[in-house]
């Protein structure tokens, strides 16, 4: 029979409750009993829980956990009712899901270090963040969740003097517990005082390596430099994104269209009957200049050429590659650009002008479809010059196709194109592919030789 240090315990244990009393047959209720000691003699010199008290408190303070940690209703999202792979119906985004998926759960198993999930609104992450928790609490372990926002509205209220915690406690839970998870962090949009809390409260936890798993909605860019110091400590932090964070605002829907969806380089065909021999050398290395750049998204590679030449096809491919390996992305057709950001001053617009146009200048890879399409007005080429200028001076990894000469873009932009220490500029002398439409056009694209960024 079972005991406190032994394994054995005095009485009837194997009688388990009275089902007629309901009563324990072991302790009689009294939910304490002698335990045995190795020598099988009862030791009347102290007591122990009983069996079954044990199975209360365990439940008991499973109890405790679930209130402590302020799941409240997200109690429902388990690792159970979590599909592996995600709800989306594309490939690449069920790719993404799965690898934080397995992260999610060897985290779960073992809590340690900084796990960060970054994606737009419905693609998982908060119910990945509450299966770890919920998988915790289940194997008796704390852990505390909370909406970033909600958290900072609970320091705020602990100043009150009819608080039943003051700041300062509160605050102290919250750095030390052993596993915290913030929801919906967002630095940008809070104000002085919340990024100071946020900013001490993860400072703390980073110093003091304690577990902690956050979720945000808004690129790793636009936290604030501190936070991002600590997410570039790869010892300590893992990140994973579920999917583009730009996908949420219209100026990305071009790259969701069915046709450049497909545009990958496994389908690019640089071996066309059509091509003569030089043609199709060249094609091949507008590929291969095309799939280095998707492979180490640096410097900017800029594409001319006819119409239907392939051009699109490359950029979209560039798109796609780096948007299947969960890195931020945004491909865009010029004229498209301008639409939306126009867009912006309308009464009704959801998104500011400042808004849109700063993401779209800091975003990490920007892909710039048919540069020059536009309608050449004052407001235009002022607008376009600010995007290249801000990209060319930050360095910001850039892709731009055009079916225009360097000598019709204006030349504050064009300038900077050439520069052979950021740019590539690669003209590609295949013809339409669509037809020989092209041909006229192409006979008027600079044949001069490749420019090649410099190795400064």
């Amino acid at each position: 029979m079972s005991g406190a240090n032994t394994g054995t315990w005095s009485g009837a244990e194997q009688q388990g409750e009275d089902p007629a009393a309901n009563v324990c047959s072991l302790c009689k209720g009294a939910g304490l009993v002698y335990p045995v000691l190795p020598s099988g003699k009862t030791d009347y010199s102290r007591v122990a829980p009983c069996k079954c008290r044990r199975q209360d408190l365990r439940r008991e303070k499973l109890n405790q956990l679930q209130q402590r940690s302020n799941l409240g209703a997200l109690s429902r999202l388990t690792f159970e009712n979590l599909t592996p792979a995600g709800r989306q119906d594309d490939d690449a985004l069920r790719g993404l899901f799965s690898r934080a998926y397995d992260a999610a759960k060897a985290f779960a198993e073992v809590p340690s270090g900084w796990l960060v999930f970054i994606g737009p609104g419905g693609s998982g992450k908060t119910h990945l963040v509450c299966a770890i928790a919920n998988y915790c609490l289940s194997l008796g372990r704390p852990a505390f969740y909370m909406g970033a926002a909600d958290l900072l509205d609970h320091l705020r209220s602990a100043f009150s003097p009819n608080s039943d915690i003051t700041h300062d406690e509160l605050f102290e839970q919250v750095k030390s517990t052993p596993l915290l998870i913030l929801d919906d962090l967002n630095m940008a949009t809070t104000t002085a005082w919340a990024r100071v809390k946020m900013e001490q409260l993860l400072d703390h936890r980073f110093n003091a390596r304690l577990a902690t798993v956050i979720t945000a909605d808004v690129p790793i860019e636009e936290f604030g430099d501190s936070l991002r110091g600590h997410l570039a400590d790869t010892e300590l932090c893992r990140v994973y994104v579920l999917g583009s964070l730009l996908s949420s605002l219209p100026y990305l829907a071009s790259l969701d269209l069915e046709l450049l969806r497909r545009m990958t380089f496994k389908n690019f065909d640089y071996r066309r009957l059509n091509l003569m021999p030089e043609e199709r050398q060249n094609l091949e290395q507008a590929y291969h200049l095309a799939l280095n750049f998707a492979q180490s998204p640096q410097g900017w590679l800029i594409f001319q050429g006819t119409n239907g030449c392939g051009k699109t096809h490359l950029a979209a491919a560039i798109a796609n590659h780096l948007k299947q390996e969960g890195k931020p992305v945004l491909f865009i057709v010029v004229p498209d650009l301008l639409d939306h950001l126009r867009s912006t001053f309308s009464p009704d617009s959801k998104t500011s002008y400042d808004e849109l146009f700063e993401r779209i200048k800091q975003v990490q890879v920007l892909i710039l479809d048919d540069f020059g399409e536009q309608s050449v007005t004052p407001w235009a080429q002022e607008k376009l010059y600010q995007l290249i200028n801000y990209r060319y001076n930050a360095r910001l990894a850039t892709v731009i196709t055009t079916c225009f000469s360097l000598d019709e873009i204006e030349n504050r932009i064009s300038s900077r194109m050439v520069d052979p220490s950021i740019s590539l500029v690669f003209n590609i002398m295949a013809p339409d592919y669509r037809g020989d439409r092209g041909a006229a056009r192409r006979a008027k694209l600079p044949q001069s030789p490749t420019r090649r960024r410099s190795s400064t």
